[in-house]
């Protein structure tokens, strides 16, 4: 999808418009270290992680070649997220991201809401990442008889002491990462297509359409399963707004993110919808499983020395480049929200390299409890924080289009400008948008297990929230008179 197509105008940035009377303390103190590249990059890893990686190999067997039409469509749907939350950030870029717009259009409750819930995304995927880690790992017979939760460990360990060091470490970390994702997922598909062109035998299937043809078509379970599998895909397009919490920490917002956003489009449909077609087509969708990337298991059918596990170690990347960006964005906006009096002191302070430490510690610290759950349960740990992730993810998503469509109000009582680079078809595109990721939740609900027990636990989720806002008002209130008086 173009720009062109997209877009009713030009989306040309210019600068950004700054008639914002909103200030926001957690703003202050970052070093604006992250160049264009580091922006560009985190944006392609924010579209590139575990969920591809890792998760499309289950996703592969329980729906098929289907998978792809989910990818795609969920795709869309993060694309006028992310639309969205750039249009916010060249009105006013803040580190503190939807947080900080939420504060401006909602109050502070719906800065502590759309904060926790961003959280609560990020402290379950975390665990995702270091289960995904030290799955990965489990690969190599070096590491094969070594517990899970040490390898779970370990990689915890390596990610938080380069995350608290300082944003250029991370911003340089991100770059590399993503560098190594996408060589990696475009030399996989050159070797793809390489393979259905001169019809090369995979593990004993001739590639091609009749791989699918031949096991029961696109849908070979029904259409039901493709649904059902939304909510884990939704999981996939996890970390597409980092860049907008990132954006806060550059020097010219207005410049960058433009670019940065549009891309993810056709990123989307060349690594996300491409790779997975060209998995279907490679193989069988019987030959995936959760329990390997489905990358892996092409190379390791293919029998090149060596070729899996450079794979393997790419996907191990993934991980830990997903653990990386969690910590960094959860740091940020609980800086935000501690300044706010709506989270824990500590997650306010700075150490000597402008890192919010306190907020990637409390992060960490959940990470720990991952690998406790990697003790006691390894072979279902990554589903179960899955399903966890993704409320936290439909509720950041939909914090982010509510904000999205009350800056659009204000836009239309004359109360505010918006920038020349918008969100298009508004306000039908986030209403439409809200109304799908309310349908996720149905969706999850219907695909039983842990998906609706997931589910089940939204009231819980509900009454946390609610208990935490007592606790933290007073607390809030008195912070926010403060800052009207001065």
């Amino acid at each position: 999808m173009s720009d062109r197509t997209t877009a009713p105008e030009a989306p040309t940035a210019g600068p950004a418009v700054t008639n914002s009377p909103h200030v926001d303390a957690g703003d202050a103190g970052y070093s604006k270290d992250l160049k264009s590249r580091h922006i560009n990059m985190i944006a392609i890893g924010g579209a590139i992680g575990t969920g591809l990686f890792l998760g499309a190999g289950g996703r592969l067997a329980d729906a098929g070649p289907s998978l792809a039409i989910a990818y795609a469509v969920c795709g869309v749907f993060a694309f006028f997220v992310v639309r969205a939350l750039g249009e916010l950030v060249l009105y006013r870029p803040s580190s503190g991201a939807f947080v900080s717009y939420a504060r401006e259009f909602m109050g502070e409750k719906g800065a502590y809401t759309a904060g926790w819930l961003y959280f609560l995304n990020w402290s379950t995927t975390c665990v995702a990442d270091i289960t995904a880690a030290a799955t990965y790992a489990h690969f190599w017979s070096m590491f094969s008889d070594i517990p899970q939760w040490i390898l779970a460990l370990i990689a915890l360990a390596v990610v938080l002491t380069a995350n608290l060091i300082s944003v250029k470490y991370f911003g340089e970390m991100e770059f590399w990462f993503a560098i190594i994702k996408v060589a990696a997922l475009v030399t996989f598909m050159l070797i793809g297509i390489f393979l259905l062109v001169t019809q090369q035998e995979v593990g004993g299937h001739t590639p091609g359409f009749a791989t699918i043809s031949a096991n029961d078509g696109i849908f070979p379970l029904g259409m039901l399963p493709m649904l059902l599998v939304i909510q884990g895909v939704v999981f996939a397009y996890a970390s597409v707004e980092l860049c907008g919490v990132a954006a806060g920490e550059t020097e010219n917002p207005a410049k960058v993110m433009p670019g940065a956003i549009n891309s993810i489009m056709w990123r989307v449909g060349i690594f996300y919808v491409g790779s997975v077609v060209l998995l279907a087509l490679l193989l069988p969708y019987t030959a995936y499983s959760g329990d390997e990337s489905p990358f892996v298991t092409v190379m390791d059918k293919l029998g090149i020395p060596a070729a899996a596990g450079v794979m393997n170690l790419v996907v191990l990347t993934a991980a830990l480049s997903s653990l990386n960006a969690g910590l960094y964005s959860t740091a940020r906006i609980l800086r935000s929200m501690a300044l706010a009096g709506s989270a824990p002191k500590f997650t306010g302070r700075m150490n000597k390299g402008q890192v919010p430490y306190g907020g990637v510690l409390l992060t960490a610290a959940f990470g720990v409890a991952g690998v406790a759950l990697n003790y006691v349960m390894p072979g279902q740990a990554f589903e179960i924080v899955l399903n966890f992730a993704s409320i936290g993810i439909l509720g950041t998503w939909g914090m982010i289009m509510l904000c999205s469509l009350l800056f659009w109000r204000r836009s239309q009582e004359g109360r505010l400008t918006r920038p020349s680079y918008r969100l298009p078809w508004a306000p039908y595109t986030q209403i439409v948008t809200l109304v799908f990721l309310v349908s996720v939740v149905g969706l999850m609900w219907a695909g039983g297990g842990v998906g609706r027990t997931t589910v089940m636990f939204l009231p819980l989720i509900a009454a946390a929230l609610v208990g935490g806002w007592f606790v933290v008002r007073g607390r809030v209130n008195a912070i926010a008179a403060e800052r009207s008086d001065g």
